[in-house]
């Protein structure tokens, strides 16, 4: 038996997730219908008679679909085909035009074909059919798993017994799989070889909706306005140097609004620290998830093994890096409104409180949202396109919740930015805040811990008892855990305000803890959480209820330890220029990374090698994507919203005194209080 087999399914779930989603949009991204209505068994006939009189035309639609995939005890169950070369095909008949099209089909190995025994064919060895067995004999040992993705494995006496291959085939557009499949290759009844039709792909099957022409009008306007600005900001401040320029119509200056990004200038108490914090948990983010949005990979098994090893905890443990935003969200709301108002003026502004995060928010968000619901499907395309479909059919179908900051609890399983129930669970924490600074304004320090502290324990308190009743699983890579468990630890456990709450209030609380000890423990007691032969619920949930607070308890030390001088090199690492510019760009990064990251992973024409040093390598072009998407969002929609908003809302309270922070640094993940 080999031992990598075991960790099949860990991998692929992670692999496979989005391609097993079905959405409810009115205007899907790949319309099905136009490959069904297209079906037509006589000229299907017609064309196969002609494709069998042309052999190159026959053997391009062979050469292009259906093979054995290659490196199956490696655990690769997936051959893509030549997708490109399927729907490149296209002849001019003399009353029809042929076209190819693409399908990927399931082909399960537990079936009996009927084939007769051709001369000089010996029978397998039966030492190498032991020796094929005892590679998927592990398969038994994670057939949970395996069912969650509709059964690659289950418990039949055969470790083969439910293994699926699935595989390309090219077939004419007129044609059915069956149809084409018994022309041209052979009669698959007769043989009585099974299998299901995933999906199929024509030319041209991502027609243009709504959102798709709302996205362009708007960006170029958007474009148009940047550069009207532009040249009256640089036309007044450089040649009419007389003219008193007017802001108003400078407010989508690229040059005026770069200068504001580019302006790394802070106050004498400004956390610089945090920059720093704040882009790393950001660049853990980018890394955690190079290795995960993969639709395939060409060796899971070896994938699983390095998830699993000591040497991958740098990897499988980077879910806790959100946890960092949390807790700089809550460090950053406390600092920067203790030095803004009064308990009395908070109540009094307290509409102003909430609208100043909601607007700072929008322009980015909305802009994600509609970029994910429109263009994203069309920057690419590519065999298994379905992953990035699947993110385009939830923008389409729940933008809304997404912009009302609900998706955590309104379809977790359908979130439009499936990563901002983030943003959800900041939102809601951020309108609850008041309840506890209102106490920590007032001027009584007592109150002010006392409300702290009560707060604080009665949300540690109430997530223990819900962890303990609900017996999560601790991690979102579980092998001995069933679907539905798995399930319920993600959309009721982690997309949940409660659970993830005490990082937000911990870091007031906890400055003095053990940082390095701290961090490390929580880094590395994931570790024997993730074997197969782990199975403890009550450390589970007191895993669940007291990880997420240690983190920011490191964290808080660190960042402590970093504004008194304690920290030495740490403090001067993290305090870098170099982190300022990613640091302001943090929220958009984290917007639009992930569909970035699925429209470049969708687009690929085969499964991937899985090795570290080569996603590494994968992982800084997605992080310069990224970021140059980012910088554009930034600088041409939030930069001139931000300004735009602070002008509407021109009733907020003056500070009192000099900001300690400077605007960018308070921000959460990149956005002022």
């Amino acid at each position: 038996m080999v031992p990598k087999l075991k960790y099949l399914f860990i991998l692929v779930i992670i692999q496979t997730v989005n391609s097993n989603l079905i959405w409810d949009a009115t205007y899907p991204a790949i319309d099905q219908s136009l490959h069904e209505e297209a079906i037509d068994p006589v000229l299907c006939e017609e064309q196969i008679n002609y494709v069998i009189t042309d052999s190159f035309l026959r053997l391009q639609f062979i050469d292009a679909g259906i093979r054995t995939p290659k490196g199956i005890l490696d655990g690769n169950t997936v051959d893509l085909g030549n997708y490109h070369q399927c729907l490149g095909i296209n002849r001019q008949l003399e009353d029809s035009e042929l076209q190819g099209k693409y399908c990927l089909i399931r082909v399960p190995l537990n079936q009996t074909l009927n084939i007769p025994q051709l001369p000089g064919l010996t029978d397998i060895d039966e030492f190498e059919i032991n020796e094929i067995k005892a590679r998927f004999q592990g398969a038994h040992e994670i057939n949970v798993g395996a069912r969650r993705l509709g059964g690659i494995f289950n418990n039949d006496t055969s470790p083969l017994a439910s293994l699926n291959l699935r595989v390309a085939v090219c077939v004419p557009k007129t044609c059915s799989t069956k149809q084409a499949i018994d022309s041209l290759l052979f009669n698959i009844s007769a043989f009585g070889f099974e299998y299901t039709e995933e999906f199929c792909r024509v030319p041209n099957d991502k027609p243009w909706v709504a959102a798709d022409y709302v996205a362009v009008v708007l960006l170029s306007l958007i474009g148009v306005l940047s550069l009207i600005s532009t040249v009256y900001d640089v036309l007044v401040q450089f040649v009419l140097k007389n003219v008193v320029r007017k802001p108003i119509y400078a407010l989508f200056s690229i040059y005026t609004n770069g200068q504001r990004l580019m302006n790394f200038t802070t106050g004498p108490d400004a956390l610089n620290c945090v920059d720093g914090i704040r882009a790393l948990a950001m660049i853990w983010v980018l890394i955690g998830h190079t290795f995960i949005t993969e639709s395939f990979y060409a060796n899971p098994f070896d994938g699983i093994q390095v998830m699993r090893s000591p040497e991958g905890l740098w990897i499988s443990a980077a879910h806790i890096t959100v946890d960092t935003f949390f807790t700089l969200s809550g460090l950053l709301v406390v600092y920067t409104t203790a030095g803004k108002l009064s308990g009395k003026k908070l109540l009094q502004n307290l509409h102003l409180y909430y609208l100043n995060r909601l607007l700072r928010m929008f322009p980015v968000l909305a802009t994600g949202v509609l970029l994910e619901a429109s263009l994203f499907n069309r920057v690419s395309d590519g065999p298994y396109w379905s992953g990035m479909s699947d993110l385009v059919d939830r923008c389409r179908a729940f933008w809304w919740s997404t912009l009302l900051h609900m998706q955590n609890y309104m379809s977790p399983e359908r979130t439009c930015i499936g990563q901002t129930w983030y943003l959800a669970i900041d939102v809601q924490l951020h309108i609850l805040s008041p309840l506890v600074l209102f106490w920590l304004l007032s001027g009584s320090k007592k109150l002010a811990w006392l409300a702290l502290a009560i707060t604080f324990v009665l949300q540690l308190s109430a997530a223990t008892v819900y962890n303990f009743l609900m017996e999560f699983p601790s991690s979102l890579i579980s092998p001995n855990r069933r679907p539905d468990e798995m399930s319920n630890y993600m959309f009721k456990y982690y997309v949940n305000t409660l659970t993830r709450a005490s990082p937000y209030l911990g870091l007031v609380i906890f400055n003095y803890a053990c940082a390095t000890a701290l961090l490390s423990f929580v880094i590395y007691s994931s570790y024997p959480i993730l074997q197969p032969s782990w199975d403890n619920q009550p450390l589970d949930s007191l895993y669940n209820s007291f990880i997420r607070p240690a983190w920011a308890l490191g964290l808080g030390w660190l960042i402590f330890a970093c504004v008194h001088g304690y920290a030495g090199p740490i403090n001067w690492l993290l305090s870098l220029r170099i982190w300022k510019l990613p640091a302001r760009l943090s929220y958009a990064m984290y917007i639009l990374h992930f569909g970035l990251m699925v429209a470049v992973n969708s687009s690929a024409i085969t499964p991937p090698f899985f090795s570290p040093e080569g996603l590494m390598f994968k992982f800084l072009g997605h992080f310069g994507l990224v970021f140059i998407v980012a910088f554009v969002v930034v600088l041409f929609i939030e930069a001139p919203c931000t300004i735009l908003f602070k002008k509407l809302l021109n009733g907020v309270p003056k500070k009192e005194k000099k900001p300690a922070v400077e605007p960018e640094a308070a921000k959460e993940t990149g956005k002022e209080v």
